[in-house]
């Protein structure tokens, strides 16, 4: 049996106290981090192939289902606002479609062939790469659309949460992320999400900043789509140049980023380049 499936090491959750289950959940949750840490080298190839076929104008695909397949959408969905990026460098597509993303679409992850469909709808090609995420590391859908990507040159990795899986073996690219137990048996949104989502965060972070999306350890080409990211990229603009709030304001709002509105500062006045 997978280690995700085995039983908690707790039991008689209903009899404990709130302050009991939320100390037990913490201490399960502490745990985590140092699965992720054991998966590092297999992250850092996975990050190197992303950069790769990216570095090229290749794309990036997760598929997935259940919480997985929703990781991967929002990872995905925060990509363009966070560093800049085309809406579609980053694409998240789980079992089931977008109705999916809000309520469970039943066997919908059941469906072997059904993977390969939905990224043939984004013109998949051998520049781009698939990582599939499961938990369990046996949902049929992401092992059909690994397999599927594999057979016909496209690179493949995967997030799962189990040693020796299905998924990892249908992936060119594996990251084992394995957490164990959960505290509610077989629970995987617990710790097996949150192990993913920290493994997500490493990927889709360090492929942006070996693109240059990050500069020093600032989001100089995020979106200001709210009035909080412009008061960031104004306070940005004013350290990076030393000059006046207001001066830096209205240099973000005729240029609408940070790395644009340095640039053209610089440009006219130090000739230099962020």
């Amino acid at each position: 049996m997978s280690t995700t499936e085995t039983a908690s090491n707790y039991d008689g959750l209903e009899n404990m106290s709130v302050r009991e289950l939320l100390e037990n959940i913490n201490r399960e949750d502490k745990t985590v981090p140092l699965a992720v840490e054991k998966a590092i080298p297999q992250i850092e190839a996975l990050v190197n192939a992303t950069v790769e076929r990216l570095e090229k104008g290749g794309r990036l695909f997760y598929i997935g289902a259940g919480t997985s397949g929703r990781l991967g959408i929002v990872d995905a969905s925060e990509c363009p606002p966070t560093y800049g990026v085309p809406h579609g460098m980053v694409v998240g597509i789980m079992a089931g479609g977008d109705e999916a993303i809000r309520k469970a679409v039943e066997f919908a992850e059941d469906d072997a062939e059904q993977a390969w469909k939905d990224l043939q709808e984004h013109n998949i090609n051998e520049k781009d790469i698939v990582v599939g995420i499961a938990a369990s590391g046996r949902t049929p859908y992401v092992i059909g659309g690994l397999n599927a990507c594999r057979e016909r040159g496209i690179a493949t990795g995967c997030v799962v949460c189990n040693a020796g899986s299905a998924v990892a073996a249908a992936a060119e690219f594996p990251v084992e992320v394995v957490t164990g137990p959960e505290f509610v048996t077989g629970s995987t949104r617990m710790k097996a999400g949150t192990g993913q989502k920290l493994a997500l965060n490493m990927l889709t972070t360090s492929t942006m900043v070996r693109l240059g999306r990050v500069k020093g350890n600032k989001m100089v080409d995020m979106q200001l789509s709210n009035l909080k990211l412009v008061d960031r990229g104004t306070r940005m603009v004013m350290e990076e140049l030393e000059i006046s709030h207001d001066e830096a304001g209205a240099l973000l709002k005729r240029h609408g980023s940070v790395r644009a509105a340095v640039d053209a500062y610089r440009a006219g006045n130090e000739h230099q380049v962020l």
